[in-house]
């Protein structure tokens, strides 16, 4: 239940879907003849727009996301010896642009990816787990790690060093079930990888299920030194904004819900 709520619910509450909803209903207002009340939604839904498509809120939403844990080298990672173990989690390839095509079609999260066949090569004794199932509504897919092996064959990755996981289905999952593959050891060393924006929930997750692990942030969307600046392609700030207000929700929610160790994680 709770993962299809997040599923559904979360999409409802994107700023884009609730500016066109509160327009929707001022016009329906107006058409049956409270013309006020329908003059102030629309008039609202358009302050709305301006807000969220010129004003640089979503960048600043996802900043705060991204600076929370620091790059894996500038915290001094490296300096600590080799890992030993790293875990990639999913959500960089699209099964279904992949089944399609025929070609494996990666998304804004392929910096995941890209990190593994560094970090491979970087740490060639150190064991990889990909962990990403079938991430659709009702779980009647094919898993992402269905479509991991062509580009590991591209990295010149063997297949046979990447263990993979394939039952997750969103975060809280991918903590539980990689545990399970890794049965990680009292001082063993492992990294995580994921987007930044997306760490600190995956850092809270892992915390949860009993597993420790040091962030290896990726896939950065937006500048270290932001500036307070208007942006005009209305478009990539809505996208931008939703996608920073979704990982907040999940941010609350798995707190709210005791699939995260803390509201907001930290180093």
């Amino acid at each position: 239940m709770f993962y299809i709520l997040s599923k559904t619910v979360t999409v409802l509450l994107h700023p884009s879907n609730l500016i066109l909803l509160i327009g929707m209903a001022g016009l329906a207002l107006m058409l049956m003849g409270w013309r006020r009340g329908g003059t102030r939604l629309v008039i609202a839904s358009v302050i709305l727009l301006f807000i969220a498509g010129l004003l640089p809120v979503g960048p600043y939403l996802t900043h705060a996301l991204e600076r929370r844990f620091p790059p894996w080298e500038q915290a001094g990672g490296l300096s600590r010896g080799p890992p030993t173990g790293i875990i990639i989690l999913g959500g960089a390839i699209s099964p279904l642009l992949t089944r399609q095509t025929g070609l494996t079609s990666v998304n804004g999260d392929a910096g995941r990816v890209i990190a593994l066949a560094h970090l491979a090569r970087t740490f060639p004794n150190a064991r990889i787990v990909y962990s990403g199932g079938d991430p659709s509504l009702f779980g009647n897919k094919h898993p992402e790690t269905d479509f991991i092996g062509p580009l590991l064959d591209d990295f010149g990755v063997p297949r046979a060093r990447v263990e993979l996981e394939t039952r997750s289905r969103n975060t809280a999952e991918n903590a539980a079930f990689t545990r399970d593959i890794a049965q990680p050891k009292p001082g063993e060393r492992w990294l995580l990888v994921t987007s930044a924006q997306h760490m600190p929930r995956a850092i809270g997750s892992f915390r949860a299920a009993g597993f420790p692990v040091e962030a290896y942030p990726v896939a950065f969307q937006v500048e270290h030194h932001l500036r307070l600046r208007p942006g005009f392609t209305v478009g990539n700030n809505l996208a931008r904004l939703d996608r920073a207000v979704n990982e907040w929700i999940g941010v609350i929610a798995y707190w709210a819900t005791g699939r995260s160790s803390a509201l907001f994680p930290a180093p």
